[in-house]
């Protein structure tokens, strides 16, 4: 299995795309307060001849509450993620590191390491980038 090449520009364009994605995500995210505020709006200014089924807005009150969960829970275990990245790089440094890239041999001690949002970015002693995935060898 090749491991693909990863540049300085491409590390740098992923965690970018990934701040702003996650920018976006937050921009778009309803909190709990501004949903109980625009449910109290909507009894308000509803209809006194044809009011709203409060089943119903019990049912879409759980339903935000589970989606405001999960975000939750994800937001925390890309905490963990990261987490296990930081420790994981801080091994790496000064060891060797081998792997078949677009069909050659890539062979080199590991300088630093550049933590991205797709995982562990290796700089090698030679000036060639590898990712730390599945079919690299390190020793």
């Amino acid at each position: 299995m090749s491991v693909p090449a990863v540049n300085n520009s491409a590390a740098a364009s992923s965690a970018s795309s990934s701040r702003t994605s996650s920018s976006t995500r937050d921009a778009m995210t309803l909190d709990y307060d501004a949903f109980l505020q625009m449910m109290v709006t909507q009894i308000q200014y509803q209809d006194p001849t044809d009011p709203t089924d409060m089943s119903e807005q019990m049912g879409q009150l759980a339903s935000f509450s589970n989606v405001e969960q999960n975000i939750q829970t994800n937001s925390k275990l890309d905490s963990v993620l990261s987490q296990l990245y930081v420790n994981q790089s801080t091994t790496l440094v000064g060891k060797s590191l081998s792997a078949i890239q677009n069909g050659e041999a890539v062979n080199g001690t590991i300088e630093s390491v550049t933590i991205c949002s797709d995982g562990v970015v290796a700089q090698l002693d030679s000036g060639k980038n590898v990712i730390i995935g599945a079919g690299v060898t390190i020793s």
